[in-house]
C-alpha cells in the first residue's frame, strides 16, 4: 500500500581552501599524511602547541611532521586559548611558563569553559618535581612531558591522547543516538510522548512568560483499525507514516508534532491566535484526506483523521496534562460529531 508521489530529498555539499601562512603562530597548517594514517573520528584530528618560544614550537611541529596531523601554533596562551575555541583541537600540548597565561590557567579554563570539548592536555615542564606534576594533573592536565622531550616519545603520548579522545567521542555519539531512540518514534520517526512531556513543560512556561498563544492539538485516524483488518498491518504502517509526513511539513520550527502510539497523534502550535491555528489544522485534514493510497494493483481509497484543539493564552500556564486532556476532550467530540473534523474544546476562548 503506497501513496502515489513522494517528494525527494535534496542534499547539499560544502567545500573550503586552506591558508597559505598556516605555519605561522596563530595559525595551523596540514602536515601531509602518511600512508596508512587513518583516524576513526569524523572530526579533524587537530593538535594545538602552545609555546612562547619560536624554538619549542618547531621541535613540537617538526616532531609531528608526517604523520597525517593538522597542527595549530599559539606564541601565547590568550591566542591558544581563542585557537581552542574556534578549533576544539583533539590535542593541546602546553609549555607549563609563559608570561601571560601558563599553562596550568590554560588547563584549568579549557575544563571551564569548554566542558563540553573533550580534548587530551599534555604539559611541558622543565621540572620533574612530582608536586608539580600533581599540581598539572590536579589542574586538568591529562598527561606530562619533560624537557627536553624525546620526538618518539611525543608522537607516541599525542597517540595515546588520540585514542582516548576518540573513543570518548564514540562514546558520546552513542549516547546520543540512545538517546534519541529514546525521544523517537520508530516507525514515524517523529518524537514520542517523552519527548513532547520534556518540549512542552518549557514552551508552556515561556507562554506564560512572554505572552503568545499555545495549543494543543490531538488528533486521530478514522477508522484505522479497519485499513489493518482489511488491507494488513503494512499497508496501515504505510498510512501512518504519510500522515506523520503531512504532520512535519505543516509544523512549524516553533511547534512540534508527535505520535502518542497507534493511530494518535499529538500536535503543538504558538504564536497563533485561534483563526490561524484552525486554519493550519484545516489544511492538515484537506491534504491527509485528498491522499490517495493504493492497494495491490487496483484498490484506490482515501483515509481521513480528527482534531481536537485546546489553547492557552496568559499569565499563568496550565498543567500540561490538564492542557492535553482537554485537546482529547475536543477530539472526542469531532468524532462524535461526524468524524474527518475539527473541534475546539469550550475553554478555547483565545
Amino acid at each position: 500500500m503506497q501513496p502515489k508521489s513522494r517528494t525527494p530529498r535534496k542534499a547539499g555539499t560544502a567545500s573550503g581552501k586552506p591558508s597559505p601562512q598556516w605555519n605561522q603562530p596563530g595559525h595551523n597548517f596540514e602536515c601531509t599524511p602518511s600512508l596508512g594514517t587513518t583516524h576513526s573520528s569524523s572530526r579533524p584530528f587537530k593538535i594545538l602547541a602552545v609555546d612562547d618560544s619560536a624554538i619549542a614550537r618547531k621541535l613540537v611541529e617538526h616532531s609531528l611532521l608526517n604523520k597525517g596531523y593538522r597542527i595549530l601554533l599559539a606564541k601565547n596562551g590568550r591566542e591558544a586559548l581563542d585557537l581552542f575555541a574556534e578549533h576544539q583541537p583533539t590535542v593541546v600540548i602546553t609549555d607549563w611558563s609563559m608570561p601571560d597565561i601558563g599553562g596550568l590557567e590554560i588547563c584549568r579554563r579549557i575544563r571551564r569553559d569548554f566542558q563540553d570539548s573533550h580534548s587530551h592536555i599534555i604539559l611541558l615542564t622543565s621540572n620533574s618535581d612530582k608536586e608539580q606534576v600533581v599540581e598539572g594533573l590536579a589542574a586538568g592536565a591529562d598527561d606530562y612531558l619533560t624537557k627536553p622531550f624525546h620526538a618518539g616519545e611525543l608522537v607516541a603520548r599525542v597517540e595515546v591522547g588520540r585514542r582516548i579522545v576518540e573513543l570518548h567521542r564514540e562514546i558520546q555519539a552513542k549516547n546520543r543516538l540512545l538517546e534519541e531512540m529514546a525521544l523517537t518514534d520508530a516507525l514515524t520517526d517523529l518524537p514520542n510522548r517523552r519527548a513532547v512531556d520534556v518540549w512542552a513543560s518549557r514552551q508552556l512556561s515561556a507562554a506564560a512568560r512572554h505572552d503568545f498563544p499555545f495549543w494543543a492539538v490531538m488528533a486521530d485516524l478514522d477508522y484505522f483499525k479497519k485499513v489493518n483488518d482489511t488491507y494488513g498491518h503494512e499497508a496501515g504502517d504505510t498510512v501512518l507514516k504519510t500522515f506523520a509526513e503531512i504532520l512535519k511539513t505543516h509544523t512549524r520550527q516553533s511547534g512540534i508534532c508527535a505520535r502518542l502510539g497507534g493511530e494518535e497523534f499529538l500536535v503543538m502550535m504558538t504564536h497563533s491566535d485561534r483563526k490561524g491555528t484552525q486554519s493550519a489544522v484545516e489544511r492538515i485534514r484537506k491534504q491527509f484526506e485528498n491522499t490517495k493510497f493504493t492497494f495491490g494493483n487496483s484498490s484506490i481509497i482515501s483515509a481521513t483523521a480528527s482534531f481536537g484543539i485546546a489553547g492557552f493564552h496568559g499569565t499563568k500556564a496550565p498543567d500540561w496534562n490538564v492542557l492535553v486532556a482537554r485537546a482529547d476532550t475536543a477530539l472526542y467530540a469531532a468524532k462524535h460529531n461526524g468524524r474527518n473534523r475539527l473541534e475546539f474544546d469550550q475553554d478555547s476562548a483565545i
